[in-house]
């Protein structure tokens, strides 16, 4: 998620409007609207001062970068239509197997 999107999602959680959190936050509602819109890019600091600001805080860690996404995204790219619908329809039934082979586990078990 964005900071733009927090100070947002923050904001809508808390049941405020965009001049409720800007009262609150000593700003105006318009620089709110900047930064929820992406026209601008305030620092960690000052997105933490937002969303501390309806109420909530915001909890930063470093986590494994994972480009799996990305990585699917960019091979599907590669693919025809019709390779795309084929590598759906062969992970529908492998899931459809895993689910029947899970009911007869549970009914021998």
């Amino acid at each position: 998620m964005r900071g733009t999107q927090l100070v947002r999602e923050a904001r809508k959680r808390a049941g405020l409007t965009q001049a409720e959190l800007a009262a609150r936050a000593g700003t105006t509602q318009s620089a709110i609207a900047r930064v929820e819109s992406g026209a601008v890019a305030p620092s960690l600091k000052r997105l933490t001062e937002l969303v501390q600001a309806a109420g909530f805080d915001i909890d930063v860690r470093l986590v494994p970068y994972d480009d799996h996404d990305l990585s699917m995204a960019l091979r599907n790219r590669t693919l025809t239509p019709e390779q795309r619908l084929d590598s759906m329809l062969n992970a529908q039934r492998l899931g459809a197997e895993l689910r029947r082979a899970m009911q007869e586990a549970k009914r021998g078990a």
